[in-house]
């Protein structure tokens, strides 16, 4: 058997994990994407070319590794088109190596048009999604009238789910948000477009996974977004669809949670969050935008300034036990270069009364106010370092602390978006 190694985001996303996925895979044969859909951003570089993946799995520029679409993601086939037709022109055999799950549900033009009407009519308190109808496609899922993936290649019965669907969603937008309603024959345009580019990519991710598994091969399951936008354990509603956590891994592939035996939970030396939602140490002065600017802090998907604040252990010792973390990946320290002080949230305040856990939802959150810890800052820088010996003994310290708030080990270290810039204490196939 080879190992099976999950890599999860432990903040709001955005955590550098498109980097440590591509890194990592050197040593893997199977790449999962397991949740979310083209609302993903995952930035790799690799010598002086910038790749942004929103659908295929991180591992796609490495020879001889599979990539796999599960079941947990919701697909867009346009977009999934147009990247992998972006990644083909550079030479990259996206279709040789990318299956996509047959029980991935579909998104359509009118998931979009529903997600847009419903943030223009939340005025000036919108969730802040990216508009690309991720949560209406998820909602079809769980009220199980949703088209997936392997219900278009029967157009007799593709055509009457179709019908159903559009009347019930055409409804809502024309009477309720007021705005313009579906075109059925676009829909259907978009579907039999959809049939054909996706034929060919469809296979049964659950049994080619385990097939590889058995053959000694090592897999990585990638996921997208962070813990803090989990739909069950983020801050609600300001959330993303989907199970960001490490439990989602086996829901959205169809491989065994048993079967799983390293968790990686990716965190910046710092917190970053895009959207609307409660952050508790989000800073709005000179260190904030220092932050901002010396991290390039702007969406890969959608380009959008990224707020950004201190490190927040509780958040993350939280995140820790909700996925099980078996080590922890920093990325972006060397932002933190140069910086006097660096401060780290060790509890929060809430009514008065000093906590040590996240509380569930975004309102008793939006209350709380951090309990800092601080350290002194590092004048050296730490862009570039490959080892442990080489870096400030003031960051080695700050590193220290965390692991031992968080209650997790630090096993890597990123010190710069390309794959050399790194520090790996341990592997996660080790």
């Amino acid at each position: 058997m080879g190992k099976a190694a999950v890599v999860v985001g432990t903040q709001w996303g955005d955590e550098g994990k498109g980097k440590l996925v591509d890194l990592l895979t050197e040593r893997a044969q199977g790449v999962v994407r397991f949740q979310g859909g083209h609302n993903a951003g995952h930035t790799l570089v690799v010598g002086t070319e910038k790749t942004v993946l929103h659908l295929v799995p991180s591992g796609i520029l490495r020879n001889g590794v599979r990539c796999f679409i599960g079941n947990g993601v919701v697909l867009s086939p346009q977009s999934l088109a147009e990247e992998v037709q972006a990644l083909e022109a550079r030479g990259v055999p996206v279709a040789d190596r990318l299956v996509v799950s047959e029980a991935c549900p579909v998104i359509f033009s009118y998931h979009v048009a529903l997600d847009r009407a419903r943030e223009q009519r939340r005025g000036d308190k919108p969730i802040g999604t990216t508009g690309r109808g991720i949560g209406p496609a998820y909602e079809d899922k769980v009220a199980r009238r949703g088209i997936r993936v392997g219900d278009l290649f029967d157009e007799g019965a593709l055509r009457a789910k179709l019908d159903d669907v559009i009347a019930y969603h055409d409804h809502a937008l024309t009477t309720f948000y007021k705005v313009v309603g579906i075109d059925a024959d676009a829909v259907w345009e978009e579907a039999k477009a959809a049939s054909e580019f996706l034929r060919p990519l469809v296979g049964n991710v659950s049994d080619e996974l385990y097939k590889l598994h058995e053959t000694g091969a090592n897999l990585m399951f990638e996921g997208a977004q962070g813990t803090l936008l989990d739909i069950d354990h983020g801050t609600y509603p300001y959330v993303t669809s989907s199970t960001t956590t490490a439990g989602g891994a086996a829901s959205g592939s169809g491989f065994a949670p048993g079967s799983i035996d390293y968790v990686l939970g990716i965190t910046k030396a710092y917190t970053s969050r895009v959207g609307g939602g409660p952050f508790p140490t989000e800073l709005d002065d000179d260190v904030g935008a220092h932050l901002g600017r010396v991290g390039d802090e702007f969406g890969a998907t959608t380009g959008r300034a990224r707020r950004c604040g201190w490190l927040d252990a509780v958040a993350l010792r939280n995140a820790v036990r909700l996925n099980g973390i078996s080590g922890l990946a920093i990325t972006k320290l060397d932002v933190l270069d140069g910086l006097e002080t660096v401060k780290f949230a060790v509890a929060y305040e809430l009514d008065g009364e000093r906590i040590e856990r996240p509380p569930a939802g975004a309102d008793r959150l939006a209350r709380c106010t951090p309990i800092y810890e601080q350290m002194p800052g590092w004048a050296d820088g730490t862009a570039g370092l490959t080892t442990d010996e080489q870096l400030p003994a003031n960051a080695r310290a700050y590193l220290d602390r965390v692991s031992t708030l968080i209650g997790a080990p630090v096993h890597i270290i990123s010190t710069g978006p390309e794959r050399n810039q790194t520090i790996i204490r341990r592997h996660p196939f080790d």
